[in-house]
């Protein structure tokens, strides 16, 4: 936190004085009790209070004080505040190791049902878009603010078979990087990527490349890991393990600025969507926080006075 009149501050000295007075005072009555030798007199002329009670009221209003005096001085801080545009790439692994059943009832459906819910969970104005990989990348749905258009994209997303050995993240970001790039090319909103695989790069252009060019293209990229060490697909041979290895990913995220994650079931992934929707929907910002303190100034002094009514009859 930081001030943008810090010289307003020198006022808590003033606040500082008047809480060393009120100290001295209540010594001052204190001795002079003492010093009273007529105890019948003294009980009627100043009763007993309660010990603790009678500094109550005194205290929140020094409280208040000093709150009021960091308001003025007009104290700044990070702030969180939604985004009202951006694009989001949502980069599914279609390739056949997804078909893996380690995760019920397989992982690309399991994918499916968790990329539904983190399109839906985004504010409606921005653009969403959908890419599919695996031996290659391609725009199942170009950037759109129809959620009706992107759940049918997701529904087409292919489940494995001919033509989908292998697994190309390098050229999902790019092909990424190109879909937000035609999104409002005058204006160009803040763009972030979001791809989701259970294996390493095996085909098409270096993933260290694509993070760099995204990394110096400004858009992010947050990657999760999807599956269990003990995934197996149907083979000629019989089974045919497919364990998850996200090293690949944990190095794109790294590089290109984004977020790293892992999500062995269909509960976790859900979970890991909604900490990247809380950070794709965000953005953070330097505001004037002056209203927090004196907010809470205002309500020390509402029970200040309160608690002088109550307990003795009278504002503080």
């Amino acid at each position: 936190m930081t001030f943008q009149s810090p010289w307003r501050l020198l006022l808590l000295i003033a606040v500082a004085a008047l809480l060393v007075t009120y100290v001295l005072m209540r010594r001052r009555r204190s001795r002079y009790a003492v010093r009273f030798t007529n105890l019948r007199l003294l009980d009627k002329v100043a009763p007993d209070r309660p010990a603790w009670r009678r500094h109550v009221p005194a205290s929140l209003f020094l409280a208040m004080l000093a709150l009021l005096v960091v308001g003025f001085a007009r104290p700044t801080d990070e702030v969180r505040v939604p985004r009202e545009r951006a694009v989001v790439m949502v980069a599914v692994d279609v390739s056949l190791s997804m078909t893996a059943t380690d995760v019920a009832p397989d992982r690309l459906a399991a994918a499916k049902d968790a990329a539904r819910g983190f399109v839906d969970g985004l504010p409606e104005t921005f653009s969403v878009g959908l890419v599919g990989f695996a031996g290659s990348a391609s725009v199942v749905v170009a950037p759109v603010t129809d959620r009706g258009v992107l759940d049918a994209g997701i529904e087409r997303l292919a489940d494995g078979g001919t033509g989908r050995q292998g697994t190309a993240i390098g050229e999902a970001i790019y092909a990424s990087l190109d879909a937000a790039a035609g999104v409002d090319p005058a204006d160009p909103p803040p763009a972030r990527i979001v791809i989701l695989s259970d294996g390493s790069n095996t085909a098409g252009r270096d993933p260290d490349e694509a993070a760099a060019a995204a990394l110096g293209a400004g858009v992010p990229v947050d990657t999760i890991a999807f599956g269990t060490a003990e995934g197996t697909i149907s083979g000629p041979g019989g089974g045919q393990a497919v364990p998850v290895d996200g090293e690949t990913l944990r190095a794109v995220a790294e590089q290109a600025a984004g977020s790293y994650h892992e999500a062995a079931s269909a509960g976790e992934l859900r979970a890991v969507y909604d900490d990247i929707n809380t950070t794709v929907g965000y953005t953070t910002q330097i505001q004037d926080v002056s209203a927090r303190f004196i907010g809470i100034a205002l309500a020390l002094a509402a029970l200040a006075a309160i608690a002088s009514m109550v307990w003795f009859a009278r504002l503080p």
